[in-house]
Formats: C-alpha cells, structure tokens, sequence
C-alpha cells in the first residue's frame, strides 16, 4: 500500500478518529477527466492502484501523474467500488464531515419546514449523491423519518446519520432499511432498524400509522411496510398538474400505488376514477386514503362511490379496457430499467404502454405519462411518445414538461440524479 500525510480515517474495530496513514489510490491516465468535475462513482477499470493493495476506507484519490482529486471511499464489495466525497483538499470526509453534509443537506430543504399552512409535511431531505451523499436517502412523513440506504458506505456510517438526524429533527421515530434494489449489488441484507429515543428497538408488535399531508391532502403510511419509502413525494408537482384536466372527466390512474394522482383528481373534481395496480395491498391502502379525506372533507363526500380499484398487469389491463371511455389517463408506471442494460427493453415496454393509451382514450383527451427510469431521459421519453403516436395514428400536442419535484435536486456533475420525466399531451384524431 502506498501511504500519504498522517489523516483521520475510519476503521470499523476502532471507529473513527485515530491516526494512520491514508492510502493512496490513483486513477488511470484518461479516466480522471469526469472525476475532476465532480462526478462521484469510480468503477474498478478507472483505478491503476492493484485493489490487492487497498483496504476498505478513507483513500486519497490521485491522478496518474500525482494530482489530488478527490477523497473517496474504498469498498471492493460495493459495485461502484470507489465513491467520490470532497474534492477539497483541505476537508477531509471524517465522522465530522458526514455531520456537516447532512445538516447542510437538511438545511437547504427549510423552507418545507416552514410551510405555515401545514398543507405539506412530508419532503425529502438527503438525495444521496445529488446532495453530496452516496447511497443515502432521507424522507419525512410527519414526525417519522424515512432512511433508505442503498450503498456499503453509507451502511458503515448509519450511526453518524442517524444520530445527527436525531439531533437535528427530534423525529418520533426512524426507520433505516436496505433498499432491495441494491441489497444484492452492495452484498447487504436486507434489513429494517427502528430507532427512537436516542436507541435502536425491535417493535413488539405492528406500529400504528403515521399520518402525514401533501399539498393539504392526507396519507397515512404503517412504519416498516410499503414499497421502499411507502410514498413517493417526488410527484408532488405534476399531481397538482393534472388537476385542471380532471374537472368532470373520467379518470384512469394505471399504477397507481396507494392512490395519490387519484385524490388530486378527486378534488378536481372528477365524475369517476378507475386505479389500477398490480399490489392489492397498495389500492386497499388507497382506499383508506379516500375515506381519510372524504371524512375529512379535503374532496367530496360521495368520492368513494366514485372510484372503483382493480389488480391487474397494467400493459395487460389497457388492452381489455373500453375505447372511447376515458378523458384522463394517468400513466406512472415502476422503474422498468434498473441500468442501462435494460434500457432497450424498457423502450419497448413504454412505447406498447402509451400506444395503447392513445389508441383508448376519447379524441381530445389527455394523458399524463411518466418515467422514473434514470437510463430513460427526457428527451427519450418524447421519441417514445412519437414512435407510439405514429403507430397509434394520432397526433400528438404536448401541453407540459414535468419533472421530479425540488427536493429531489439535479446534481448537474451527476446526471444519474435526473430520473423522473414526464409529460402531459393531447391526443388528436
């Protein structure tokens, strides 16, 4: 191993803070170049240094010729095996560093702390690499936070996170799980700890539901269940954007989870809703959502005689649906490219998706339909829109460009962080 200056780094049998000499790890001639503006992953073809020579930890990243980069964290057993923190020499990424990235993450999110009216209690507060912290996220539902970890570097420091959180926020409770997406990839298991009260617990039986709103709706999460964070708040802007085509239209809301799009549309006004969804547990936990807010008069009484849920394969679903029936379609279907690899098919599957929706809906009508797969862009997305109009013989006219909402930032050095896309067009016969 090489060695440089004496430096604080992290050992996981003497924690943080005692002196050895930081390892050097130097990159390839020729691969530094996205690493010096600032792009945060390192894959095991960009290092010269043998990886028999590293260790897991705090590394010094150099180019070939001995120019500092960044420093990074060192894991063989991650499947981005380097993870670029502070390209300030000056700053070394310690315990303290993690304390200051996180409360500076939190502070950028205040003014959702300050919404007076209460009409949204629950945002993100860490985008993991967008905010400066890989394989990190943060949500908050109400009191609760939400902690989804989704890479070795951040699991090896999920005590420095959590505790800083805690000391920040006050939650009522955290909870840290192991996004499954990942687990496999970054050799963790998957796993759930509940921490409240300055310590980690194990709930001696189901914990009750948190309630929290969005834009003056509300939602109720059950700690520890649900898909990944148990609400996707990075749709709080185009839910509120497909409002003014709901007023009195017939409303389709293909995947629609625990029914978000649909209140939006409730309250717009809509005659009915049809949610479609291929979890029986999410269109129930739906269901109770429109209770929640029917009782709670955030949308019409008699909301619930209006909707009607059904489990189904949604590319199944559109084929057997009525033509000519609905005025909206709203299309938010799962990640279907995890990585780039899987991109091509994923083309295929959103082209059949929005071909058949224009092929269903009313002449005039309007869909709004999105992508949250980060090898899918935007600009992607709209020649899929095309090659589907084209072979569904309409003409296509966008009306808006939709994207994930503020509080998941675009890191413009890390364009991964820009995933979810969307559209809102008019379909013409």
């Amino acid at each position: 191993m090489q060695y440089e200056q004496v430096n604080k780094r992290f050992d996981k049998t003497k924690g943080f803070g005692y002196c050895v000499a930081m390892q050097i790890i130097t990159i390839k001639d020729g691969k530094e170049k996205q690493l010096l503006r600032h792009h945060p992953w390192v894959f095991s073809g960009a290092l010269h240094t043998p990886t028999s020579a590293l260790e897991t930890g705090l590394g010094r990243v150099e180019t070939h010729d001995g120019a500092f980069i960044a420093y990074g964290w060192y894991d063989q057993d991650s499947h981005i095996p380097l993870r670029l923190l502070s390209w300030n020499e000056a700053r070394i990424p310690d315990e303290s560093w993690w304390a200051q990235a996180i409360a500076e993450s939190v502070r950028r999110r205040s003014s959702f702390f300050q919404d007076k009216a209460g009409g949204t209690t629950t945002f993100r507060i860490i985008f993991s690499e967008a905010d400066m912290l890989p394989g990190v996220v943060v949500d908050v539902y109400g009191t609760m936070l939400r902690i989804i970890i989704s890479a070795r570097v951040a699991w090896d420091h999920r005590d420095i996170i959590v505790s800083t959180l805690d000391s920040l926020l006050k939650p009522s409770l955290m909870l840290i799980t192991i996004d499954s997406a990942f687990a496999g990839a970054e050799k963790l298991s998957e796993t759930t700890l509940y921490y409240q009260d300055g310590q980690y617990f194990t709930p001696a039986k189901r914990l009750d539901p948190i309630r929290f709103r969005e834009d003056g709706l509300y939602y109720e999460v059950i700690p520890g269940k649900g898909q990944k964070s148990g609400f996707y708040c990075d749709q709080r802007e185009n839910r509120k954007a497909i409002e003014p085509y709901a007023k009195d239209a017939v409303v389709l809301d293909g995947c629609s989870y625990t029914g978000a799009f649909s209140l939006h549309a409730l309250r717009a006004g809509s005659k009915s809703v049809d949610l479609f969804d291929s979890s029986d547990p999410a269109l129930r936990q739906a269901l109770v959502h429109v209770h929640i807010n029917q009782d709670l008069k955030t949308i019409a009484e008699d909301s619930r005689s209006k909707v009607t849920t059904t489990v189904c394969d949604i590319f199944e679903q559109m084929r057997v649906i009525p033509s000519d029936h609905y005025d909206l379609m709203i299309l938010d279907p799962p990640k279907l490219a995890q990585t780039k690899a899987q991109a091509e098919g994923a083309q295929k599957a959103y082209k059949d998706l929005n071909r058949l929706a224009m092929q269903k809906i009313k002449n005039g009508g309007i869909i709004a339909t999105f992508s949250c797969s980060a090898s899918i862009r935007s600009e992607q997305l709209r020649m899929i829109l095309a090659w589907s109009a084209k072979d569904a013989n309409v003409e296509i006219q966008i009306l808006k460009t939709l994207g994930q909402a503020e509080d998941h930032p675009i890191r413009l050095s890390f364009p991964e962080s820009e995933y979810l896309c969307g559209y809102i067009m008019r379909v013409l016969r």
